[in-house]
């Protein structure tokens, strides 16, 4: 794979505070053979006239709107959102002509260089799904890159090999899968989550290694891995979400070809920085004059 098309899918709900720093970080990417794919879902704020303004600059955005006709509740008994966003991906990936597939989420940016530093590793271990790995959003740090260079000298990169996140994938699923793999979704999430019983089902609740949300796969796994709703995951987080270690897990438990590489370059809002950069890592940033 020389410069293929990689196909980037931007699921977003009511985020019109950050999907233009989103989509923009997307846009500013150094790896420019690029379809962007904004696949609003439901949103009621003004994501959708912001999206569109995007679209009139930079004809690589496709902005669609979520058919909403789903059959199963979003909002639990604990009003917790649970089901949000596996439709808009699994839309993402039906419009997607990449040969390659990654996501960025409405509320998060990268470093201008992710996805190039993320194709230059999936080529370099002949891979078919590889993760990275994320550090603290900052505003300082939007419209730069990371020094990926300089981070392989001067750092020890842990990095994961197919068969080690495969006996992650298996550890983490819960017996009864491993024994019935196929009635799981008959079952109730409140009876898989109940005491005692719930053991059956979760075989520990580590999640994904690295930043699950921003892969960079094949296309062609997708023809058999989808995301799905929370009847159906055999990873869910145990609040009811995980739509993201669901499908990397199954990813890496079905095609036993998954890396991740821990280097920091997606930018995730959280309140804390990850544990794995809380010492001083800004030596890694390039500085406007570097670029």
């Amino acid at each position: 794979m020389t410069n293929p098309l990689i196909s980037v899918i931007i699921p977003t709900h009511n985020n019109a505070k950050t999907i233009r720093a989103a989509i923009e970080s997307i846009c500013n990417q150094t790896y420019k053979n690029l379809e962007i794919i904004v696949v609003d879902d439901g949103s009621t704020d003004n994501t959708k006239q912001i999206a569109e303004g995007l679209v009139l600059k930079d004809s690589r955005i496709i902005y669609t709107l979520l058919d909403m006709s789903d059959p199963f509740p979003r909002i639990n008994k604990k009003g917790r959102n649970i089901n949000a966003g596996y439709l808009a991906r699994n839309h993402g990936l039906l419009k997607a002509k990449g040969e390659l597939i990654t996501f960025q989420d409405g509320d998060d940016v990268s470093f201008k260089n992710r996805i190039e530093i993320e194709f230059k590793l999936l080529n370099l271990y002949k891979a078919d799904h590889i993760c990275v790995d994320w550090q603290q959003f900052s505003e300082d740090l939007e419209n730069r890159e990371f020094d990926y260079e300089r981070f392989v000298k001067e750092t020890d990169i842990k990095i994961l090999t197919p068969d080690e996140i495969y006996r992650q994938a298996r550890k983490a699923k819960g017996i009864f899968y491993k024994l019935f793999p196929f009635f799981g979704k008959y079952i109730p999430f409140e009876i898989k989550t109940a005491r005692i019983v719930n053991k059956l089902f979760f075989g520990n609740l580590s999640p994904y290694p690295g930043s699950a949300n921003c892969p960079l796969l094949k296309k062609s796994l997708t023809d058999k891995i989808k995301f799905r709703p929370l009847p159906e995951r055999v990873w869910p987080s145990f609040t009811g979400r995980g739509v993201d270690r669901d499908f990397n897990f199954e990813i890496a438990e079905t095609f036993k070809q998954s890396y991740t590489i821990f280097v920091p370059i997606y930018l995730w809002r959280m309140d804390i920085q990850n544990d794995n950069y809380k010492k001083d890592i800004s030596k890694f940033i390039k500085q406007s004059n570097e670029i």
